[in-house]
């Protein structure tokens, strides 16, 4: 049965200093890094076939990172903007308290967890989906098929924007959805007839 891990990059300097991130290469804290250690000693008794990341730092290092943990370093890894985080366009580098007082709370909670809302010049969680599900279904999944247990490393909303199509969330209730960063996210996978992926459970790993 294959197995999918999902881990949202480790504490980025952005997140520390609650900023607006989006896709802003920026690099990992101290406590970013140990974030990624402790989620590959969670990994250790996994064979995983292939990693995927996004092309921006903090997710590349993670995984890294977490490899390194979990003794898998000569695991082979793709790259693909398909997985970057969402653009938040002009919000890129501004302080999230300090739009917030100039557009008001509610504006800024329905700019970050919204599904259809682009921010100023960016991108929705829409948005967003419509690249990471395509690359999923068309790179991830055939891996999945083959039995073979995948790694993706990547960011809040490409992240989220996955959790919806594979837990069938609805927009409705993605608003309340997060992924904490550096905590690996399991899901038990099956196939079913002609080779569908059917999603058997999933969960935090502890």
């Amino acid at each position: 049965m294959p197995l999918l891990v999902l881990i949202r990059h480790g504490q980025s300097t952005y997140n520390l200093e609650n900023l607006f991130t989006g896709e802003t290469d920026v690099p990992l804290t101290p406590r970013g890094r140990e974030e990624a250690r402790a989620a590959g000693a969670k990994l250790t008794d996994i064979p995983f076939t292939h990693g995927f990341t996004s092309i921006l730092q903090r997710a590349i290092d993670t995984m890294t990172i977490v490899l390194e943990a979990a003794h898998q370093q000569q695991l082979p890894i793709t790259r693909d903007r398909a997985l970057n985080e969402r653009n938040y366009g002009r919000l890129q580098g501004l302080n999230k308290s300090d739009v917030a007082k100039e557009y008001g709370n509610q504006q800024v909670v329905i700019w970050r967890r919204s599904f259809s809302v682009r921010p100023p010049g960016g991108e929705s969680l829409a948005d967003t989906a419509g690249r990471v599900i395509p690359y999923y279904q068309k790179n991830i999944e055939p891996v999945l098929q083959k039995a073979g247990n995948v790694l993706v490393v990547a960011h809040g909303n490409s992240l989220r924007a996955l959790m919806m199509y594979l837990e069938n969330i609805s927009e409705a209730d993605i608003p309340e959805v997060d992924l904490p960063t550096g905590r690996p996210r399991r899901y038990n996978l099956t196939l079913g007839e002609d080779n569908k992926l059917l999603v058997k459970d999933w969960g935090m790993m502890i």
